[in-house]
């Protein structure tokens, strides 16, 4: 079984408030980028395994999220030992969601692949103890996104007419560096109460909360954004903690940004 697990961008991001159990509650709208895919392979096997290509993964492959998500079902369901190849493309701590995506597209596989016939709402729920962004991608449609990533709005917005373009500059943000320089809020309203689903209207209103302190200890984070600006973009942010920044775009821009990770249509 031959799958593409997506990537997605954070549109606005408000961190609320901190929890009793040491996660924080937070708004945000997902989008799905389709076209910045991983590959995913599962089959037959007569004890677990997991090969890596593409980028990387500097980690054990027991702590894999791909691996933790077929243990999760091979407890709760007794499925077979199975053959999971990750061809790794998304980069990963990008705040792209790319191993979050990678573990809900597992269990979403393995349900059909074995046919446990589990609900969507279900998997949503196994997805969750995996960690917080991996129920988003079960729908994979845009959400907007409350409590610490399991509570889901559907959105009605549609980015399909416009371009993106994604770059990475290579700096790694970890999620307790980019959550040290954030000071909870909560607002009047929500960010799915005041949200325009037009993105020429979001410049200096949509907001990523991480990005203050964190491009205050990167500075070629928000040269960055300012260079998407420059070139045209209606709208332009990091994504997640970072330091992934996107530009949206009547059409393609002109200017060639380095570091691309992938540009297109939305």
């Amino acid at each position: 079984m031959l799958t593409f697990p997506n990537a997605k961008i954070n549109i606005g991001l408000r961190i609320v408030e901190k929890r009793s159990d040491g996660y924080h509650n937070l708004e945000s709208l997902f989008y799905p980028v389709r076209g910045l895919r991983d590959c995913l392979e599962i089959g037959s096997a007569h004890e677990l395994q997991f090969i890596n290509t593409g980028l990387h993964i500097d980690a054990p492959a027991e702590k894999n999220l791909c691996v933790t998500a077929w243990k999760l079902l091979h407890e709760q369901y007794g499925i077979a030992p199975v053959r999971i190849h990750l061809h790794k493309i998304i980069p990963f701590g990008a705040g792209l969601g790319g191993g979050s995506a990678d573990a809900a597209f597992v269990l979403t596989a393995l349900n059909e692949y074995f046919d446990l016939q589990l609900s969507v709402e279900t998997v949503e729920v196994l997805a969750l103890q995996l960690g917080s962004d991996c129920p988003f991608f079960v729908r994979n449609r845009p959400q907007f996104v409350q409590g610490r990533g399991e509570i889901f709005t559907p959105a009605t917005i549609d980015l399909s007419g416009y371009y993106i373009v994604l770059v990475n500059p290579g700096i790694h943000v970890s999620t307790a560096q980019a959550y040290a320089g954030v000071k909870p809020l909560k607002r009047a309203k929500t960010l799915f109460e005041e949200f325009d689903p037009n993105p020429q209207h979001w410049r200096g209103v949509v907001e990523n909360d991480f990005e203050p302190s964190v491009c205050t200890q990167f500075p070629a984070i928000a040269e960055l954004k300012t260079a998407m600006y420059a070139a045209g973009a209606l709208y332009a942010a990091m994504s997640g903690s970072g330091s992934t920044v996107y530009g949206i775009f009547e059409e393609k821009p002109q200017v060639q940004f380095k570091n691309i990770i992938w540009e297109g249509g939305l």
